[in-house]
């Protein structure tokens, strides 16, 4: 899902920096590219790259290499996960629509990013990420995320709508590594969708193409998803293998993904286009074909927080406030020192724990015996069936501390979101974002949803 390590570039002979304003073609995105996925570094930040570069070898983990913040996006990987709950959409009476509109709900947040080559901040451990979704039929959804492992880096994360009857569990377990003139992050984990209206689906699993930050050595920086992944329901005997394209060295394009949905050995679809604007679902049963997702035509859902002042201090936005502040203003002196204070503090605790010979126990988060990262609100008696009951649950236990737990004002990141567009002309419309104030009616989101049928 994620844009974890998207980038670097080097080469001593391949830094340019701009002058006045001219743009020759050493300045211009790789043929094809969008310019959105490239970045272009000035003689400073290369050097600063170089210097990161000759310590690497070949097939090298990166876990442990801290790289410069002018390559951070301002905000932690906690809360980018939160982009694959942006964009609402339905789930229908067959077995084959549900397929679809979960396959859409996982296709339709990789367009979501900054300009350039940039990697979201590296959570550190006990960091948490929790955030509230409004949607205009009154709903409501609700999302936390928690850094449950430093060594080896894991987020676990839960999002759950009672009123559209919708739940999703995952984990992500990044390794990143060097390639030589690209830096490769492996996705490992997987999205657990539970259909809570229709559990004789079971859960869609899905796993996670890879990103590769290409051209660190020589050329520009360009940010690429790659390799295959897939979408499973085990239970109706539906898959869908997605390949994510990357372009080859003479020809191919950007971000082309392909693939086929099959139910059982059967072909039945299949889906084609471009991951960071519009894909194509076609049935092979009938031929008809039809907008999987367009992102031209598709609305961000705001999330909604509590302020910075109001949140705890290992809680994201707070936690990291200073850095992105720095990063905002640009000043990456500011930026540098922000970063090292909370990795220092992090380091400083870790020491603490092994003198004392205790060990973290993450508080939203355990392990069940399969060795998943689930949240512990499923253990005991669960949660209520009964959606106005399972929202005031769900509120107590993800803001326990305050009283209303109605965040009532937007996260930094959603006063950045694209105004609304147009309705979509795909097969299910999504809605406009929902005003503030929110709504307090219960209910939940709009991933998708599992209401009817």
């Amino acid at each position: 899902m994620m844009g974890l390590l998207s980038g670097l570039q080097g080469g001593a002979n391949n830094v340019r920096k701009r002058v006045g304003g001219g743009s020759g073609d050493q300045d211009r995105a790789p043929e094809g590219s969008n310019p959105d996925d490239t970045s272009i570094l000035d003689e400073n930040e290369g050097s600063i790259v170089m210097s990161i570069i000759s310590q690497l070898r070949i097939g090298m983990d990166l876990q442990r290499v801290a790289f410069p913040t002018f390559v951070l996006e301002p905000r932690s990987m906690l809360e980018r996960i939160t982009d694959f709950m942006s964009h609402p959409d339905l789930i229908f009476g067959q077995p084959e629509e549900r397929f679809i509109r979960v396959l859409r709900y996982y296709l339709s947040g990789w367009h979501i990013k900054p300009k350039g080559v940039k990697k979201p901040y590296n959570p550190v451990l006990g960091e948490f990420f929790r955030c509230r979704y409004d949607y205009p039929n009154g709903t409501q959804a609700f999302y936390i995320a928690e850094q449950v492992s430093h060594h080896p880096p894991i987020s676990a994360y839960f999002y759950i709508s009672p009123a559209n009857k919708v739940r999703i569990v995952g984990e992500l377990r990044p390794k990143s590594k060097f390639l030589g003139n690209s830096v490769m992050t492996v996705m490992e984990g997987e999205n657990r969708v539970l259909l809570m209206g229709k559990p004789e689906d079971g859960e869609y699993v899905i796993s996670m193409p890879n990103m590769y930050a290409r051209g660190i050595l020589f050329g520009k920086m360009v940010l690429e998803l790659g390799d295959m992944c897939a979408v499973k329901c085990e239970k109706t005997g539906m898959v869908c293998d997605v390949e994510f394209k990357t372009k080859g060295f003479f020809s191919g394009g950007y971000n082309g993904v392909s693939g086929r949905v099959k139910q059982g050995n059967t072909d039945v679809a299949e889906v084609s286009g471009l991951w960071s604007s519009s894909m194509e679902y076609k049935s092979l049963k009938t031929n008809d074909k039809r907008v999987l997702f367009d992102a031209a035509k598709e609305n961000i859902v705001e999330k909604f927080v509590y302020p910075e002042e109001e949140q705890e201090p290992n809680e994201s936005q707070r936690l990291w406030t200073k850095l992105t502040d720095a990063i905002h203003h640009k000043d990456m002196e500011a930026a540098t020192d922000a970063k090292s204070a909370v990795e220092n503090a992090q380091r400083e605790a870790a020491r603490k724990r092994e003198e004392t010979g205790t060990k973290h126990v993450p508080r939203f988060f355990e392990q069940n015996k399969a060795g998943q990262w689930v949240p512990k609100i499923l253990g005991g008696n669960g949660i209520p069936s009964n959606p106005d009951a399972a929202v005031k649950f769900v509120e107590e236990w993800i803001w326990p501390k305050q009283t209303a737990a109605q965040p009532s004002s937007p996260s930094k990141a959603a006063n950045k979101a694209p105004a609304p567009a147009p309705a979509p002309t795909s097969s299910a419309p999504a809605p406009t974002p929902a005003p503030a104030p929110a709504p307090t009616s219960a209910g939940s989101p709009g991933a998708i949803s599992a209401t009817s049928g």
